[in-house]
């Protein structure tokens, strides 16, 4: 990369930073509008979801982050072949501290034996790059920030098991979804959304579990089975009475996300991840100058 497109694409990348963490994306702004709605006056849960919502709208007007607590960062990115990636790799670690700097991010990257905080959130798997090229010319980066508090309730389950009465089909899974959610109990700042993934071995299935956070609330899986078990799972889960916070109330989740991924015969996982209602995530097509040229949510 030449140095012009080196310092574009970094600005690119410190906007993309920037607009994550500080504004909610309309899909999910109007998921939980939709909660809101249904809340029952003057009840804790209606209380919950106003506050939330006075929240995203003062943090896009400040432009701040929507939570103290900034998360993981991950990003999800396709790049051109002839792009060098120790070069775009190191760009992004680039970016990062610069948004840091900014205050766009909390210094929330600490070294697991010591304790010590980086300053900056770059150490080993910090932040979080998957990557890869493309026969396009242009950059696709996808972001996704992932607070501490949802990460802490995601749960996988081995099929059978005997604790939840789940066994190796559909209604097992259905099981271990709704009992992650019954464990969370609003500890994972709810309403929540769902990602899950059947499947896959304990590391791809999780893996694949928060990608499906990259899906819009209201698409429809192409799966007319997956489809109708997210639809179900959701219900159910709203059902439950948890609802925002866990002070009760209709709304628990605003959106389960499922996918699947094949297994070798003797495992059988169901990876769940759980995303709080400050649900971070963007992205955007930049062109081969290192300029934003399109907004994905």
């Amino acid at each position: 990369m030449n140095s012009t497109l080196k310092k574009k694409l970094h600005d690119s990348l410190v906007e993309i930073l920037r607009k994550t963490s500080a504004e909610l994306p309309d899909d999910v702004f109007e998921a939980i509008e939709s909660g809101r709605k249904i809340e029952e006056s003057g009840s804790s849960a209606k209380y919950a979801m106003d506050i939330i919502c006075d929240n995203v709208g003062i943090a896009k007007r400040k432009s701040q982050p929507l939570c103290q607590d900034t998360g993981t960062v991950l990003f999800y990115i396709h790049f051109p072949q002839k792009t060098d990636f120790d070069e775009l790799q190191n760009l992004i670690k680039k970016a990062v501290v610069t948004a840091t700097k900014k205050g766009y991010l909390r210094q929330n990257s600490v070294d697991s034996i010591t304790g010590k905080n980086s300053g900056n959130n770059i150490g080993p798997g910090a932040p979080v790059i998957h990557a890869e090229p493309w026969k396009k010319e242009d950059f696709e980066i996808k972001l996704m920030l992932k607070g501490g508090g949802c990460e802490n309730v995601g749960a996988q389950y081995s099929l059978p098991d005997s604790r939840v009465g789940a066994g190796r089909d559909l209604k097992g899974v259905e099981k271990c979804i709704l009992d992650a959610v019954q464990n969370a109990q609003g500890k994972g700042c709810g309403p929540g959304i769902l990602g899950v993934c059947i499947g896959g071995d304990r590391g791809t299935g999780y893996a694949a579990s928060k990608e499906q956070f990259l899906r819009k609330i209201g698409d429809r899986n192409r799966d007319a089975t997956l489809a109708a078990l997210e639809a179900r799972v959701t219900e159910e889960a709203n059902q439950l009475g948890i609802g925002p916070m866990g002070f009760g109330g209709k709304t628990t989740l605003l959106a389960t996300k499922v996918t699947a991924l094949n297994r070798v015969p003797a495992s059988f996982f169901v990876s769940v991840s759980y995303m709080c209602w400050a649900f971070r995530r963007q992205g955007a097509r930049v062109n081969k100058k290192g300029e934003i040229q399109k907004w994905l949510y």
